[in-house]
């Protein structure tokens, strides 16, 4: 079954409910396929006096790709939820000119991907992205202003009558009916403005061990998640930042997607075991097209409409 179109597809039941009431399939660190080999390593610190060392820049991407598809490949499959990490390259001739990061810079910049996204919501006018645009490194103090207001400016242009601005409880309906579909939380509290949406929760366990993901998350959704407001249940696992980092990365034969594919069976079916008891909102995983991840968080939506 395609899930292209996903939400446009949901019994009328569900178009009226808040938004962070459906369950929406999300990436974490969604453009990390297109990490450039030949970027400076960003994190972690412990590795970036080696950023002048092919070898080390090549097990940095190995271990820091958590994606494997494009963002329009994304969309397709039907996630509708992206974790975009922003960097300006150091001494970039270009003042204004930003890219995503994660371990290393990627090859394109954010300008052409947000103008992706936005030629994939002018053709599926009833699907809603959530666009979450955090972690601004690189963003030397001298320009940070010029940069932010840059950025804040191109998006609000781009996007145009398509941005939904933020509102109380946004369903499908009220989306669809003032024809805005592309929802934009900017994690910087000095730029917020009607346009965007301040920083939705990221809950995440912090671990490479499934186990403690899992409590963690379990916890966070019995106590922590807010009760009218977008939240995301990352089940990512997370490699450490220190010098155990090593064994992990030092396993030559193997990298970071292979080891997320053997361990996110196990995740989705806690997924679906809890979430009748304790709904989520949007669910992100790495590796978004493998392991039925999709169709696994859009069918409890399906799962909940029969609960109730």
């Amino acid at each position: 079954m395609s899930h292209t179109d996903w939400m446009s597809q949901l019994p009328p039941a569900l178009h009226s409910i808040p938004l962070s009431n459906l369950a929406i399939p999300g990436s974490h660190d969604s453009m990390s396929y297109d990490l450039d080999i030949n970027s400076s390593i960003i994190k972690p610190e412990v590795l970036r006096r080696f950023s002048r060392i092919c070898f080390v820049r090549r097990i940095v991407r190995r271990w820091a790709m958590t994606q494997e598809v494009t963002i329009t490949e994304q969309l397709n499959a039907g996630v509708r939820y992206f974790d975009l990490r922003i960097a300006r390259k150091h001494n970039d001739s270009n003042p204004t000119r930003l890219y995503f990061h994660h371990g290393l810079l990627t090859r394109t910049d954010v300008e052409t991907v947000l103008r992706e996204i936005d030629a994939w919501a002018s053709r599926h006018p009833k699907e809603v992205i959530i666009v979450s645009l955090s972690h601004f490194e690189g963003f030397d103090k001298k320009i940070e202003a010029q940069l932010h207001i840059h950025l804040i400016q191109f998006i609000k242009d781009l996007f145009g009558a398509k941005l939904m601005h933020k509102m109380d409880t946004p369903t499908l309906n009220a989306c669809w009916g003032q024809g805005k579909n592309v929802i934009v939380s900017y994690d910087h509290p000095a730029y917020h403005q009607p346009a965007l949406w301040r920083k939705i929760p990221y809950y995440y366990g912090k671990s490479m061990d499934r186990s403690n993901i899992i409590a963690k998350l379990q916890d966070v959704l019995e106590k922590q998640k807010p009760s009218s407001y977008f939240f995301v249940c990352g089940i990512n696992l997370t490699l450490p930042y220190d010098i155990s980092i090593l064994k992990y990365i030092l396993r030559l034969c193997d990298n970071f997607p292979s080891l997320i594919r053997r361990g996110l069976p196990k995740l989705l079916r806690w997924i679906k075991d809890l979430h009748s008891k304790t709904p989520m909102n949007i669910v992100a995983s790495d590796v978004v097209t493998r392991a039925n991840f999709v169709s696994t968080v859009v069918n409890l939506n399906f799962k909940a409409l029969k609960a109730n």
